[in-house]
Formats: structure tokens, C-alpha cells, sequence
């Protein structure tokens, strides 16, 4: 079949990445020279620990499918180091210990470790805490690197075009792509990832989707100068991951307020460690729109703050700063908005702050539902 992927972020790139991998001819446009939007403003991780019990079979699956990618394409940075998430009250010991006495904590790699055993896990970690939530299934890959890797690849057969700098204006008999250089793409099959751009095209497509825009800012340091052997995440990453809910994660909150910082800026600590050693740290989320065009200063005080107490040393000089916007789905239900809104014409967008570690799955599913 001849296929046409309107977007070059990882939503696009994967499902060019299933259509090649079956066989089919793809056409992949990108508005921009190298995808610009959450797909390179994240951390990278491939994050199981977190996810709903419903979501967990697909988010394995994607994980398996990562995997498989990193031994194809060296140059994507798949490393399966696990995390650890540090936990410094006894309130936040209760969720974790609730958490891996379920069912399915062996499927997502759970053990509760004390202090030490944590530390010998990753022993960077030299800050005080009680104990670390330990998920053996977590990894990571480098995300500003990933996508010119994998597409590289996929140029190496003969059924793959990358066209960067085209803007999909309309679509025409279900399957005609129109860019903005005049070209017409005939295909059997259009999937049209837009990102958090959901107006325009998007909107025309669908009428509106059940959708919103989140903000999120990080920032990047200076290489550590010893290796960070897992990703890291503190007590309050449990309150916004759903895998946690539970009576203790509700005792919590209503015992254990977050930080005043913290609870504005709906925070959680992230932090991963690139391959040339410098520290990815995140993030915050904002919801109301218009976003603010400049930074924050006040939650990446507060990030510092806590990585360097965990870490139990001075962060090294921060690199760069940035924000980034994603799409989330409003359904708590659908992992990702999926629709074929014309005969032989696919969106897929939402996925929120999952869609680096889903991605593959995502598209896999979609290929299959298109009978691809």
C-alpha cells in the first residue's frame, strides 16, 4: 500500500515505522526541518512503573517494542537501567509498599528496597530517605537523537520518504494529501499525527477533539561526572502516576500537602541522565491557556533543590531551559485519541506525557485496526 504520515514527531515516526516494517510504501511529512515539540522536549523514558493497570499490557507491549528498536538502532540510546523512586515519609513508604504487593507489580518489575539496598543500586543516591520503590521495566532512550536515528534507518530501505518542511494544507478524496509546495500525495492510507497542533487541518478533520494542551517545563545540566545507573524520581511523582491509586496514595494527600511550590506548579520530579552525562530534571504542568510565552524561575529552584538533596551533592551548572506543550486525551479511558474520521483517513494524537514510552504500541495498534 501506498501510505502518507502527516507528522514527524514520535506518534509519526512510529507508525512510518510499522508501515515499513509491513511491507508498505510510506510518505512521511513534517512541517518543521526535525521535529520541535514533546517528542525531543522530554526525558526519554520508556516509563512502566506509573502506568494503569489498564494501560499496563500496551505499555509492556511498548516497551518489548523499544527493545527491539535499540538492538536494530544503536543510535536511539535504548538503556534499560529501571528507576528508582526515593521516598522520604513514611506516608510515601505506604503507597510504594501498596503498590508492590499488587498482582501485577511483578509484570512492572516492583521491589520496595530499604535505604541501602537502594543506594547499591544506584549509588549516587547519597541524600537522606527511608526507601526507594525499585521497577526493573523502566528505561530510557535519548529523545533529541531518536527520531533522526530511527529514520535514518527506515532510509535505508527503498519504501521510505522523509519530506521535511511541508505543511499538510487539506485533504482531498479521503487519501490525497495537498502540501504547501504545491505537491499532491495520493495514497491507500493517510495517518495524521498532529501533535499538540489541533487546530487548522486538525480541527477541520475532526470538528474538535476530546482533547487539551499541557504545558510542562525542564531543564538539562552539565555532565554529573559518575554515572547515574537508574532514572530517579522523588514521593510526589506517586501522585500523579494513576498505577498508584490506592487508600494510602488518598491517606497521603490528605495527610501530606505538597510543597507550596510544588502543588502550583502540579510538580513531580523527574531525572534521567543523558549519554554525555548531563542530567535531564523535570517537570511541572499547566493547563490553563493561554501558556505563558516565558519560564518560571520558582519550580526549577525548587527541582534543584530536591535533586541535590537526594543526590547529596551540588548539581552541576544547568545547561538549558525549556518548555514544551503536548496533547492529552480528556478520557481517562482512551490512552490515545484514535479515529478514522474518513474512509482510509487516520488521526491519532493525546496520548499526554505517555506518548514517548507508547508510542510503538500506539502505532502497532493502529496499524492493525487498519488492516495495514
Amino acid at each position: 500500500m501506498q501510505i502518507v504520515v502527516i507528522g514527524g514527531g514520535v506518534l509519526g515516526t512510529m507508525h512510518a515505522v510499522e508501515a515499513v516494517k509491513r511491507g508498505h510504501q510510506v510518505v512521511h511529512l513534517e512541517r518543521e526541518p526535525e521535529a520541535r515539540g514533546a517528542s525531543v522536549r522530554n526525558f526519554g523514558l520508556i516509563w512502566v512503573s506509573g502506568r494503569s493497570a489498564v494501560e499496563l499490557p500496551e505499555t509492556l507491549r511498548a516497551r518489548e517494542l523499544w527493545e527491539e528498536l535499540g538492538e536494530r538502532i544503536p543510535g536511539i540510546g535504548f538503556r534499560p537501567r529501571g528507576s528508582l523512586t526515593v521516598l522520604r515519609t513514611d506516608a510515601e513508604v505506604a503507597v510504594a509498599k501498596e503498590a508492590a504487593s499488587r498482582p501485577d507489580a511483578g509484570h512492572r518489575g516492583f521491589e520496595l528496597l530499604d535505604a541501602h539496598a537502594a543506594r547499591e543500586r544506584n549509588p549516587a543516591l547519597r541524600g537522606e530517605f527511608l526507601a526507594a520503590l525499585w521497577c526493573a521495566k523502566d528505561a530510557s532512550v535519548e529523545s533529541r537523537v531518536a527520531l533522526p536515528a530511527i529514520r535514518e534507518q527506515l532510509l535505508l530501505t527503498d519504501r521510505y520518504r522523509y519530506l521535511p518542511n511541508r505543511t499538510a494544507l487539506r485533504i482531498t478524496g479521503s487519501t490525497t494529501v495537498e502540501d504547501d509546495q504545491g505537491d499532491r500525495h495520493s495514497a491507500d492510507l493517510v495517518v495524521f499525527c498532529p501533535g499538540a497542533a489541533l487546530g487548522g487541518l486538525a480541527t477541520e478533520l475532526t470538528g474538535g477533539m476530546a482533547v487539551r494542551r499541557v504545558r510542562l517545563q525542564m531543564m538539562q545540566t552539565e555532565p554529573l561526572g559518575e554515572p547515574l545507573t537508574t532514572a530517579f524520581a522523588d514521593g510526589d511523582s506517586l501522585r500523579y502516576y494513576p498505577g498508584f491509586a490506592g487508600a494510602a496514595l488518598e491517606r497521603l494527600r490528605a495527610e501530606e500537602p505538597q510543597q507550596p511550590v510544588a502543588a502550583a506548579h502540579h510538580m513531580q520530579l523527574l531525572c534521567v541522565q543523558r549519554a554525555d552525562g548531563g542530567l535531564t530534571i523535570g517537570d511541572t504542568h499547566s493547563y490553563d491557556e493561554p501558556f505563558p510565552f516565558d519560564l518560571d524561575e520558582a519550580p526549577y529552584d525548587y527541582l534543584a533543590t530536591v535533586v541535590t538533596e537526594l543526590l547529596g551533592r551540588p548539581l552541576p551548572r544547568v545547561r538549558r531551559r525549556w518548555a514544551g506543550v503536548y496533547a492529552q486525551s480528556l478520557d481517562p479511558d482512551e490512552v490515545v485519541v484514535r479515529r478514522e474520521v474518513q474512509p482510509g483517513l487516520w488521526i491519532v494524537t493525546g496520548p499526554g506525557g505517555r506518548g514517548m514510552t507508547l508510542s510503538p504500541a500506539i502505532a502497532e495498534r493502529t496499524a492493525d485496526l487498519a488492516d495495514l
